[in-house]
């Protein structure tokens, strides 16, 4: 299908889910704000209404004891169960929490506000807004790899095992992205020591390269899935050509990789700066 326009076309083709296993981690590294902890305190009456509402898994209910109890080591901070308001008996509290437990929140908690990009999210803005911003030019390929997701999550060990390998490759990862000042050593795509074993919902990696670049690191990344305890989704940025079409089709279909196109266009909303 041939498609004309004067807008500017960016395109998010979102690449099969790699599975893989378990695991989630992280908020941001410099925070020094203490937030609350998900605690089920004793006037719980073991009705388990906020067992469900956990999309880690983290709260259990122990029919012995007749109480829900939230698994600490699994808990990622989101605050499903507190916002959701089905205790009858308001059981659930938020003790305060100190870094680095305290970085959980911002990847998993929707209604966080992340410090370094000013709004919530995981990444940086929305890839609309390439129209201004001329943020990926014809030629590169945006990657997002999106490690975790609800019912799985994953800890900061796994991610690091996909930014080392990513390292290899000598990207850049995005340094608006929140990810970039948990990094002790952006070099070789390694973690503040003490931050590997934090768990969260999900968290993304973001960089850019020449689209001649873009097959080596697929395959890099199909290859790690197999070892990793978590699973992952890639979503790939590119310009539409002026022909209508889709650059990187082609290069997926030969790697037999599956795919779903999702254009988005900023129907002349967005303004190039001092422009009319």
């Amino acid at each position: 299908m041939k498609m004309t326009c004067d807008f500017n076309f960016v395109i998010l083709v979102t690449i099969m889910r790699l599975m893989i296993g378990y695991s989630f981690i992280s908020l941001l590294i410099w925070s020094v704000w203490l937030f609350k902890m998900v605690v089920i305190n004793d006037s719980c009456i073991g009705c388990g209404q906020c067992v469900v509402y956990c999309p880690v898994r983290a709260i259990t209910l122990d029919r012995a004891e007749r109480r829900s109890r939230v698994s600490l080591d699994e808990c990622v901070e989101c605050g499903t169960c507190y916002r959701a308001k089905v205790c009858p008996v308001d059981a659930i509290e938020y003790p305060e929490l100190s870094y680095p437990r305290s970085l959980r929140r911002h990847f998993s908690d929707p209604t966080s506000r992340h410090e370094v990009t000013g709004m919530p999210g995981r990444g940086t803005e929305e890839i609309k807004t390439n129209d201004v911003t001329n943020r990926f030019e014809a030629g590169e390929v945006g990657f997002c790899v999106e490690v975790g997701r609800p019912g799985t999550g994953t800890s900061i060990r796994e991610v690091q095992k996909i930014s080392r390998m990513l390292s290899e490759f000598e990207i850049e990862f995005e340094e608006r992205n929140p990810v970039r000042p948990m990094l002790s050593d952006v070099g070789r795509g390694e973690f503040k020591e003490e931050l590997l074993d934090e768990r969260v919902l999900s968290i993304i990696l973001e960089f850019i390269v020449p689209e001649e670049r873009a097959p080596a690191l697929l395959e890099a990344l199909r290859g790690l899935s197999e070892e990793l305890d978590t699973v992952f989704s890639i979503s790939l940025a590119v310009r539409i050509s002026e022909d209508g079409s889709i650059p990187i089709t082609g290069m997926l279909e030969d790697m037999k990789i599956d795919y779903r196109p999702n254009a988005k266009i900023n129907l002349g909303m967005g303004r190039l700066p001092g422009g009319a």
